[in-house]
């Protein structure tokens, strides 16, 4: 079999498909390779960009065990793990709940989403990893772990954002909310004016995120308040959705990159007509629908989580030197925010979080370009999203995370000779102990 990730840059051939429907069969899987001393991955939607979900010889798919388990009347959702996110979403809407808070991507399933450290916008929420109440985690060696704060409490507090690395999840307990509308203000900004009180207006509401234009001293603003669904809807007109977000937004976007491929110097200009083209727009929806954004061309994205006031001063560097190297960048970066948590990998784990996120077309070479971000992220203690690309080694990761080493010796006893791991996991979490 073959197999290759959303954006196309992560591939393999001649791996061994797995299609599990049971936890069982997860465990029959492991146990296998383990004995016979072959590398297992799991995978969700393929939706990283890093090379963390790519297989070696065994390739795990959750796609037959993605059912809904249980909802409490206290709003604890439960889960088989290869659910999707937006499959999830519906559910939740259906029962009058909702996550508290998402990513603009909801394609990834719940287990991808976890492992990776996917995260949304909002100073004073956590990612998905902070929503998680309990799990069931199958390890290497086949054992079934019935993971929690009260239980196995080390291992449930590392596999909530686990890389893969110490089991495969098979289900997941989330704490939902009641269900909430969020009133959308979506404007085009001058950056300069953001980045002036970037503190201000980032906590200016509930979730704020910008989209800053490069070659352009323009980005457009969104700005999302939480309001109660009894409040009333008002969502865009269906045909205004449709227009603004499909063909303007992300026609507008593959037209750059087309254009872009075949005359790199059309960039700059028609990012500036771009940026400036845009209107502002407001509605208001159920949350799923506010906080999610369709994504019709492929990218390839690197990302770091930095200290909030690093952000003006890293987004100019950039900005001076796209124009002095000359790099053409087409797509938009995206600055969100996040609130520290007690996750040990994750990149907020003990740090208010500002997020900086640079694209690349999917077809192109961002080497330069994302080394270079990668370095200047790096000089204020920048910590990788673990689903995008970067180039960072356990030596360094061990510097940027302070419980770095607690995680490892949480992988080190569950999977002592590795049958989890690949490339890219040796790298950035050192090779297994292995025992014997």
């Amino acid at each position: 079999m073959r197999w290759r990730n959303w954006a196309g840059n992560q591939r393999a051939d001649g791996i061994d498909v797995r299609h599990p429907r049971t936890t069982g069969e997860i465990a029959t899987v492991l146990h296998e390779a383990s004995v016979a001393g072959r590398r297992v991955r799991p995978i969700g939607s393929g939706h990283s960009f890093s090379g963390i979900g790519r297989p070696e010889q065994v390739q795990v798919v959750l796609d037959r065990h993605a059912d809904l388990v249980d909802i409490t009347p206290g709003g604890l959702v439960t889960v088989q793990a290869g659910m999707t996110l937006h499959r999830l979403n519906a559910v939740l809407a259906r029962e009058g709940w909702a996550l508290t808070n998402l990513g603009d991507i909801d394609r990834q399933t719940v287990a991808g989403a976890l492992s990776t450290g996917t995260h949304g916008t909002g100073a004073a929420f956590g990612g998905l990893a902070t929503q998680v109440r309990a799990l069931q985690l199958v390890t290497a060696d086949g054992a079934v772990l019935e993971c929690g704060p009260d239980h196995e409490p080390e291992v449930f507090s590392a596999a909530r954002l686990g890389l893969g690395a110490l089991g495969v999840l098979s289900t997941v307990t989330v704490q939902a909310v009641p269900a909430f509308a969020l009133h959308m203000d979506e404007r085009p900004l001058p950056l300069d004016e953001v980045l002036e009180d970037l503190d201000g207006f980032m906590t200016s509401t509930d979730h704020v995120e910008f989209h800053w234009f490069p070659h352009t001293r323009g980005c457009l603003a969104k700005r999302n308040t939480r309001v109660p669904v009894s409040a009333g809807l008002d969502p865009l007109p269906r045909w205004q959705a449709v227009w603004e977000d499909e063909v303007l937004a992300n026609g507008a976007y593959a037209g750059l990159i087309a254009a872009g491929r075949r005359v790199p110097a059309l960039v700059p200009p028609l990012a500036r007509f771009a940026s400036t083209a845009l209107s502002p727009r407001t509605a208001t929806d159920l949350s799923h629908r506010v906080f999610v954004s369709a994504r019709r061309f492929r990218f390839r994205e690197s990302e770091y989580a930095v200290p909030r006031d690093a952000v003006p001063d890293l987004l100019r560097e950039l900005a001076r030197l796209t124009e002095q190297r000359g790099w053409r960048l087409p797509i938009p970066t995206e600055v969100r925010y996040a609130a520290a948590d007690d996750v040990p990998l994750s990149t907020a784990s003990g740090r208010d979080t500002a997020y900086v996120a640079v694209h690349v077309p999917a077809r192109s070479d961002p080497t330069d370009y994302f080394a270079t971000f990668g370095q200047l992220a790096g000089e204020v203690g920048g910590r990788p999203h673990w689903g995008k690309e970067h180039d960072l080694d356990a030596a360094v990761l061990a510097e940027r995370y302070p419980r770095f080493g607690e995680f490892v010796a949480v992988r080190d006893r569950l999977d002592p000779t590795g049958t989890l791991s690949n490339a890219y996991l040796d790298r950035v979490l050192g090779s297994p102990r292995r025992s014997g």
